[in-house]
């Protein structure tokens, strides 16, 4: 019997929808396992919140009963796509296609009727489409950072309070940015770094667009690491922006694009595995083939990829021990999932048996370890007071542990950490990446 959605073609957005999204939400039971794994439905308290409440809703839109901006839009917004629900679901949904497909299904209707969109959805188009695919322009900002910060430039601006004029989520960020690595340091894109003693195995490293733009002493670190362990380290010089912010911004379009260049870069390099350090573009770079599927051209070249991806706590793991310089470590660390990492990757032991490993650390598991600190890429910029919120309650987490050193694995939770310690007035702890533990406790060189 056909429904709704197929009885009023004329409506081609919720026929898209249907398409895209209505076998997999018919998949929901609707049994609640999700609610407790559910971050925002834990802050938020409300049924349209939560997993099975967002795709009882994205059916009813798929059914033409609601419409899809007033009533489907927002709560898809609030949802941080943290993933923590498909490890909870007893049935396997894939919430996160249902997810994607309904975030891209409003967003093309935005575009088509330009009345939908909001001036800042409008600027956040032309960031994601004119800034992050290009590294050039990227590392040009990067560089601009390092030097608004080398000249004290920086302090001139918290005293005035000139970001938080521009906006209050930016101006709290902008307070706890790490300090950027002068570009005469930065790593070359098309070099081959050998590795250290005997060549155990060739990889390439995705360097990202963050990480490559503001943390780039962090991938410097990175690459010191696989050589210490035997890797011979190549960077692919023709690699882009993973396209994860797009496709969780519902540019599925553009997301595409940027992997199938990707999947062409790390092709050539002839590297064994395609190693990151980012637990969100890790994610996406192990589901290219998912989003690529049904494109004949391209859907084996992904699966491929996919095989090869790999993060960087796995390949220490498998290709360790890490010869470690440093006999003590001060205080506690503890560790904070990367959502995506956990949730998509599958990895999780990894870090925590690298993290036991560091000479002199006492590793304490933090209660909630697992669920989502509210970063979700640039959620926190977005829904600000939201995200502070699950933060907070995060932030008290951390200090049941009395870990001086809270570690993370992707950029966006470093961030986001860094901001909570500063929140909770936590003087004497520092939040860092896994790779900057695991480089300091081996003499590399900050």
């Amino acid at each position: 019997m056909k429904n709704n959605a197929v009885c009023h073609p004329e409506h081609q957005y919720v026929s898209l929808l249907h398409e895209l999204t209505y076998e997999a939400a018919n998949m929901c039971v609707q049994c609640g396992y999700c609610l407790p794994a559910c971050p925002t439905y834990e802050s938020m308290g409300k049924e349209s919140q939560s997993p099975r409440g967002r795709i009882n809703l994205v059916k009813m839109a798929a059914e033409g009963k609601i419409d899809l901006q007033k009533d489907l839009a927002e709560p898809i917004d609030l949802c941080l796509g943290c993933r923590a629900c498909e490890v909870a679901c007893p049935v396997s949904v894939p919430y996160g296609e249902i997810y994607e497909a309904a975030r891209s299904v409003i967003a093309q209707q935005q575009k088509e009727e330009e009345n939908k969109s909001s001036v800042g959805v409008k600027i956040r188009d032309k960031v994601l489409n004119n800034v992050f695919p290009h590294r050039k322009r990227l590392r040009l900002i990067g560089n601009a950072t390092w030097l608004y910060q080398k000249t004290g430039a920086n302090k001139l601006a918290r005293k005035l309070k000139l970001v938080h004029k521009v906006s209050e989520s930016m101006g709290q960020f902008e307070k706890i940015l790490p300090n950027v690595e002068s570009p005469l340091k930065r790593y070359k894109y098309g070099e081959i770094y050998p590795a250290d003693g005997e060549k155990k195995a060739t990889v390439a490293f995705f360097t990202g667009c963050v990480m490559d733009a503001m943390m780039s002493n962090i991938n410097r670190m990175t690459i010191e690491l696989l050589q210490k362990v035997g890797c011979k380290v190549f960077i692919p010089k023709a690699q882009s922006c993973c396209g994860a912010l797009h496709a969780h911004q519902g540019m599925i379009q553009e997301a595409k694009e940027l992997a199938k260049a990707n999947i062409e870069a790390f092709e050539s390099s002839g590297a064994a595995y395609f190693i990151n350090n980012a637990g969100g573009c890790g994610a996406m770079l192990c589901e290219y083939d998912k989003h690529l599927k049904g494109e004949p051209e391209w859907e084996e070249r992904a699966r491929r990829f996919t095989e090869k991806s790999r993060d960087i706590t796995e390949m220490l793991v498998e290709y360790g021990p890490l010869p470690y310089k440093k006999e003590e470590w001060d205080g506690i660390i503890t560790y904070q999932d990367s959502c995506h990492l956990r949730n998509v990757q599958g990895v999780s032991i990894q870090p925590r048996e690298l993290l036991r490993s560091v000479p002199g650390a006492e590793f304490v598991e933090m209660k909630g370890s697992d669920r989502c600190c509210a970063s979700g890429g640039i959620y926190n910029l977005i829904h600000f007071d939201e995200s502070m919120k699950i933060l907070d309650d995060k932030m008290e987490n951390v200090k049941a542990t009395k870990a001086k050193t809270i570690v993370t694995t992707n950029p966006g939770c470093l961030l986001q950490m860094k901001l909570g310690v500063e929140r909770s007035g936590l003087e004497n702890a520092r939040a860092l990446h896994i790779v900057e533990v695991l480089a300091e406790a081996c003499g590399i060189e900050s």
